[in-house]
């Protein structure tokens, strides 16, 4: 029976879910606030206890996603994983082939590491192979990313949508996943994906540019400081550098931005410009601007791009040097900078960010991962340290092994894992905490006993319920597909970790209306929140590549939307038959 205050928490958790979503979406406030917001609002109705509102803190999964994080982190910074990717692609082969193996190489990191992490040890090697090829980058990054998604569905550590699906089996079952346990739906999800990918989806991109203009220099921002007064005024100044292609956006003073000084310009007047021309180029070019710091011509460049996680992100361009101790140098800026119009010293950087960077090739081979830079334009693959290497490499098949064959649960081996690669002194200290993504961490924790209450008081039966309604006299075939297209759909506006806290109590419970085997919906929910292909903002790695691969908002449809056709479809079937 229903009684009045079941049937008011059930409206209170409903709101307050509907609430979150809503918020979630409209991303006008950062996700881990939103849920923590949401904490407050169910601990405030007296839906959560208080001595519940904290336990998702030390809540396994939590616990298991945090120390994967630092392992997979570890095991980008040996440099094996690159070095392993790089000695797969074939130097004489074509195109096609080259890409389809590299599409192959980044679905396999992403099984074992951050989806993130996988996509930036590939990125190089896919810059590389469009260079080589005379295409444009972007023939290969979108693809490239798509893999990435896709590898991570093949096992538990996969994604931390996956660590939080398993928890949720554990709690409500009584047992979590296996390692593997997802690995032959998501196994033959990847072949069909890749297999798509590299045959026809890389082909249904739009090329926008001809092959001189793909193979143009991209537009830098830098400035430039006047060694002698080349012009009375604004216009003549910008008439002088038009016959260089270099656009002015504005004169520096004393680190302010004029429109045009006072008085005219004056020696030390520094000049923010646009161009394609390297900075020593123009500087040659230009009889009236110093030469070009803060190195010599000839030291190598590349342009890369900020990625999620990155440890620059929030801070000046100046953080590069200091925290490179000086062996690598922001040489310029991209787009963003100037449109700023403002001394590239009050820059903070941000995700998506394009750089110019200089230092040696060892210097950005190594710096570029460290702070999670994904290399566009330059190719340096870093040296591995074998020790290290193996090192890292050995602690982390052992804790894989701990999990499949000795029963230790995912947060104990991998916690175990990380904390030997800490006391060992296999990655710096630091990097131990920027491996992290706090914003999950707290998004997880904050959200896990939210997730409690919508089950407890009663209102996630509810809409189980009124999902097998609608599901009721359907095949399973059909059953699982809408589930994972529903997961799918939900996942564009959400993170997979808060869609995978929504919908899988939710497909126990429709597995329950409808007499079915849980973990069918439970696999389809696993799958759907992985399925980010639609749009750009879906998946961080999706949005990582938009600027790099030149990529518009319709672009991630016009070759995603066949995917997840296979996706859902290859998921029906296969979970159909297997548990049908």
């Amino acid at each position: 029976m229903v009684t009045p205050a079941k049937l008011s928490n059930q409206a209170l958790s409903g709101f307050i879910l509907l609430l979150t979503l809503a918020l979630f979406v409209s991303e006008r406030v950062r996700h881990d606030l939103v849920a923590v917001i949401a904490l407050i609002a169910c601990l405030l109705t007296g839906l959560v206890t208080p001595r519940n509102a904290l336990h998702g803190f030390g809540d396994p999964a939590v616990i298991a996603v945090a120390s994967v994080l630092i392992v997979g982190r570890a095991l980008e910074l040996s440099g094996v994983a690159s070095a392993l990717t790089a000695r797969m692609m074939p130097a004489n082969a074509g195109f096609a082939t080259r890409m389809s193996l590299l599409l192959v190489a980044g679905a396999c990191l992403s099984a074992f590491m951050n989806n993130i992490a996988a996509l930036v040890i590939t990125m190089p090697i896919a810059a590389e192979i469009a260079r080589s090829s005379k295409r444009p980058p972007g023939a290969i990054l979108m693809p490239l990313a798509f893999a990435t998604i896709l590898g991570g569905m093949t096992t538990l550590i996969g994604t931390p949508a996956n660590l939080i699906i398993s928890s949720v089996r554990e709690k409500q079952l009584g047992e979590p996943f296996g390692f593997f346990a997802m690995t032959p739906v998501g196994t033959l999800v990847t072949v069909l994906g890749l297999a798509y990918l590299g045959f026809i989806g890389w082909r249904l991109l739009p090329v926008r540019q001809s092959m001189a203009l793909r193979n143009r220099h991209p537009w830098m921002t830098f400035e430039l400081t006047l060694s002698a007064v080349p012009a009375r005024s604004r216009s003549k100044l910008a008439s002088l550098l038009r016959k260089k292609t270099t656009r002015l956006l504005t004169v520096i003073r004393d680190g302010e931005p004029v429109e045009w000084p006072d008085g005219g310009l004056r020696v030390g007047d520094r000049l923010l410009v646009l161009t394609r021309t390297d900075p020593w180029a123009l500087a040659e070019a230009l009889p009236f601007v110093e030469h070009y710091s803060p190195h010599e011509a000839g030291v190598p460049m590349a342009r890369v791009s900020v990625a999620h996680g990155s440890s620059l992100i929030g801070r000046g361009y100046g953080a590069v040097a200091f925290q490179s101790n000086e062996a690598v140098h922001v040489v310029a800026g991209g787009p963003r900078a100037a449109s700023e119009r403002k001394p590239l010293s009050q820059l903070d950087i941000r995700i998506g960010d394009q750089l110019f960077i200089e230092g040696a090739g060892e210097d950005l081979a190594r710096y570029t991962t460290q702070f999670r830079l994904l290399e566009i334009d330059r190719f340096d693959r870093l040296r591995v340290k074998s020790r290290t290497a193996y090192a890292i490499a050995g602690i982390f098949v052992a804790a894989i092994l701990l999990i499949v064959l000795g029963s230790i649960p995912p947060a104990l081996s991998f916690l175990g894992a990380a904390a030997l690669i800490g006391s060992l002194r296999l990655i710096p200290a630091k990097e131990i905490y920027n491996a992290v993504d706090w914003s999950i961490i707290v998004l997880l924790a904050a959200m896990i006993p939210v997730g409690e209450s919508f089950e407890s008081s009663g209102a996630a039966e509810i809409v189980a319920g009124w999902l097998g309604d609608v599901l009721g006299g359907q095949s399973l075939t059909i059953a699982i597909g809408a589930m994972c297209l529903v997961t799918m759909i939900l996942s564009i506006f959400l993170n997979n970790v808060a869609t995978a806290l929504v919908m899988a109590p939710l497909a126990i419970g429709v597995s329950e209306v409808l007499g079915i085997a849980p973990d069918a919906m439970l696999l389809a929910v696993l799958i759907g929140t992985s399925s980010d292909f639609l749009t750009p903002i879906g998946h961080q790695n999706n949005l990582l590549v938009m600027g790099p691969g030149g990529y518009r908002f319709a672009d991630y449809a016009r070759v995603g939307a066949i995917l997840a056709i296979i996706v859902i479809t290859a998921t029906a079937v296969f979970l159909g038959r297997i548990y049908g």
